[in-house]
This record gives C-alpha cells, sequence and structure tokens, in this order.
C-alpha cells in the first residue's frame, strides 16, 4: 500500500515541476514583452511631448527602439505639428509585439501545460 502512495508522489512531483516551467517561461515571455512594450510606450509617450532629443536618457531610448521599430517605419506615417510626433508606426509595433508575447505564451502552454487530472 505505501508503494502506491510514492508512485503518487513522484507522478505529482512530475507534473507539479512540468507546471512550474511552464508557468516561469510565460512569465519570462511577458517580462521580455512587457519591457519592449515599456521601450515602445516611452518613445512614443517622448515624441508625444517633444523631448530633447539631445538628452542622453531620451538619446539612448531612441537608439534602442529604433531596432525594435526597424521593420514598421514605412508602414504608416507620422503626424507632427510643431515638434510633437504622433508616430503611428509605434502605436502599430506595439500592438504587433503584443500579439506576438500573447501567441507565444500560448503556444508554451498548449505544448507543455499538464493538468493535474490527467
Amino acid at each position: 500500500m505505501t508503494d502506491y502512495k510514492d508512485e503518487q508522489g513522484v507522478a505529482e512531483s512530475e507534473e507539479s515541476k512540468s507546471r512550474f516551467k511552464t508557468y516561469k517561461s510565460t512569465q519570462i515571455i511577458w517580462f521580455i514583452f512587457g519591457l519592449i512594450e515599456a521601450i515602445l510606450g516611452l518613445r512614443f509617450l517622448f515624441k508625444l511631448v517633444a523631448v530633447n532629443p539631445e538628452n542622453p536618457f531620451a538619446s539612448l531610448l531612441y537608439s534602442v527602439s529604433d531596432l525594435l521599430l526597424k521593420p514598421f517605419v514605412s508602414l504608416a506615417g507620422a503626424l507632427s505639428a510643431g515638434g510633437i510626433v504622433f508616430e503611428t508606426s509605434t502605436l502599430l509595433a506595439m500592438l504587433f509585439y503584443a500579439l506576438i508575447g500573447w501567441a507565444l505564451k500560448r503556444i508554451i502552454y498548449v505544448l507543455f501545460f499538464k493538468p493535474k487530472n490527467l
């Protein structure tokens, strides 16, 4: 009778490790894509309020976000008036990266999540 409990404990342990790995990997995905969203959101806000591009922090933010925006720059134009820029390409990039993050999270969940009762 004790053998049954030991086998069940091992099976539960493996299931809980699998669930934990799935949970941690989805957390990492959300962290990475959340960081991307934050960078792009700050860029959008900085352009919208006409932050000085010569500022070291703004310059760093623009150089990092330029890499993320490269595929989206020619999709839509940017509206500007008096130094204020409304970058629609940044908003499109934010939407795209959010969808990619959500899709990766769902793929990991579908492939690797093991429910308790199965």
